[in-house]
């Protein structure tokens, strides 16, 4: 679990990028840090279901803008919480590990990192995703785009150490022979894109080529969602016994979430202000560039699946690719194993009012 988190530190926090003269502030502010937040407004009901505590996979940066959302409009008391502590993430925080210890009640996470857990033997299970795709991608300049897997043939692609494991499992999924696509061992800059010593770079969409764009370069991004390596992401994982014992607490917390996050759908530009002046305040964020990210993870968001069946649902189809997925990084598990939707599902069959929002 290590190696994926350290890459999401690098990756998300735009380090390097000196050559651009992005700042690398992001990563100094990092840490496990718990910062408590107050939720605002009046309590909507008679519910007392005490503090939510809240582990996030990363800083907080926009990628959390529904949280924070829910958090300043008091959509969290609304729903019951005395009050909401959204704990920091970052590359010395497991937020699986601290789910699974009873730290948080949930944790945001990913796929691979759950399922490596669960298989190790945590009582950890995925209620909903927030990503509707995988946010990994292929990045290259507008000018010479790489659109297909099969553009990379004979390319040079700059790509992670920490991050072999996806890009061959992608490989691999595309029929692609390693031979054919040089791999150039890189960091976390991509000046290298910038000065065409490498016609692709390994990014997450949502940030790097935002990040560029602030600095007047224009990207081209092929997302490995599109090309045969789907996945779900930003999923929400609670130990498995909470759907027990916690589950009108789950209810709640998906609530207002779901109410926080279309907010953001209606208005990328308002958690994007809350990350930079509020939450992440002390990271140095751009707002300019936290508004770009924001409108870019909406689109992952908010899909038709979602318009139809509600936000954070997951469809059996895409149950099913992100079992064929992880398979490919030789990750066995099963859908049972990994998945139980029954309470995003009894949150829409109770509240379906909350689908007609989203």
């Amino acid at each position: 679990m290590t190696a994926y988190i350290n890459r999401r530190a690098l990756l998300r926090g735009g380090a390097g990028l000196a050559g651009l003269g992005i700042s690398a502030a992001l990563l100094a502010a990092c840490g496990d840090s718990d910062e408590s937040s107050s939720t605002g407004g009046d309590s909507g009901g008679a519910k007392d279901l005490g503090a939510l505590n809240y582990q996030l996979s990363w800083i907080k940066n926009v990628e959390f803008a529904g949280a924070y959302i829910a958090d300043t409009k008091g959509y969290y008391k609304d729903a019951g919480f005395s009050s909401v502590n959204l704990m920091s993430g970052g590359p010395t925080v497991s937020q699986d590990a601290v789910v699974a210890s009873g730290k948080a009640l949930v944790g945001i996470s990913s796929p691979d990192i759950t399922a490596a857990a669960i298989l190790k033997g945590a009582d950890l299970v995925i209620l909903g995703a927030q990503y509707q795709k995988n946010p990994f991608a292929i990045v290259s300049l507008k000018d010479t785009p790489i659109n297909t897997p099969q553009d990379m043939v004979g390319k040079k692609i700059g790509v992670q150490a920490t991050n072999e494991p996806v890009w061959n499992a992608f490989l691999k999924a595309n029929n692609i022979d390693p031979a054919s696509v040089t791999k150039v061992p890189a960091q976390f800059d991509p000046t290298p894109l910038v000065s065409k010593e490498v016609d692709g770079w390994f990014s997450f969409f949502t940030n790097e080529p935002n990040l560029l764009k602030t600095k007047g370069v224009e990207t081209a991004v092929m997302l490995l969602n599109d090309h045969g390596y789907p996945m779900v992401s930003e999923v929400y994982v609670v130990k498995r016994s909470s759907l027990t014992s916690d589950r009108d607490k789950l209810k709640a917390l998906l609530i207002a979430d779901i109410k926080g996050w279309t907010d953001s759908l209606a208005d990328p530009a308002l958690g994007a202000n809350l990350a930079a002046t509020k939450y992440g305040k002390d990271l140095g964020l751009d707002e300019k560039e936290q508004v770009l990210e924001s409108e870019a993870q909406n689109t992952v968001v908010q899909t038709e699946d979602t318009k139809a069946n509600g936000l954070f649902t997951i469809t059996d189809a895409h149950v099913a690719e992100t079992i064929a997925t992880l398979a490919l990084g030789g990750v066995t598990i099963t859908k049972e194993q990994l998945f139980d939707l029954s309470v995003i599902k009894e949150v829409y069959e109770e509240n379906p009012n909350l689908k007609a929002a989203s």
